[in-house]
């Protein structure tokens, strides 16, 4: 049996996921969406956190390192959590997601 979508508010700026809108702190994406989509992306969230901390340490534990190299972690959990917001998001978010340009045209449709 294929799980009901329903909508779910998502703030990019700190990652929350809620069942009903909020006064937004920051940018609030509508998302139509399966509970399991939900957790794909709340599992891109926290690979994303990881990823600044360690970038965050890095850029203090050792400065003189390859910068890019350093945020290369950090640039494809972030990609990854807008290609999500593009899959799953209303035409709003689709919209948004593209005028940024960060992501291909193949990246949009993966």
């Amino acid at each position: 049996m294929e799980e009901t979508k329903q909508k779910y508010y998502f703030n990019i700026e700190s990652g929350e996921v809620l069942d009903t809108p909020a006064e937004p702190e920051g940018h609030l994406f509508t998302l139509i969406a399966t509970g399991e989509e939900i957790k794909d992306l709340r599992e891109y969230l926290e690979a994303n956190y990881k990823a600044d901390w360690a970038t965050y340490g890095n850029s203090h534990l050792h400065p003189f390192k390859d910068p890019d190299r350093e945020h290369a972690e950090y640039d494809v959990s972030m990609k990854g959590i807008y290609a999500m917001i593009y899959r799953l998001g209303d035409a709003e978010a689709k919209n948004h997601v593209r005028s940024m340009g960060i992501l291909t045209e193949e990246e949009l449709h993966s």
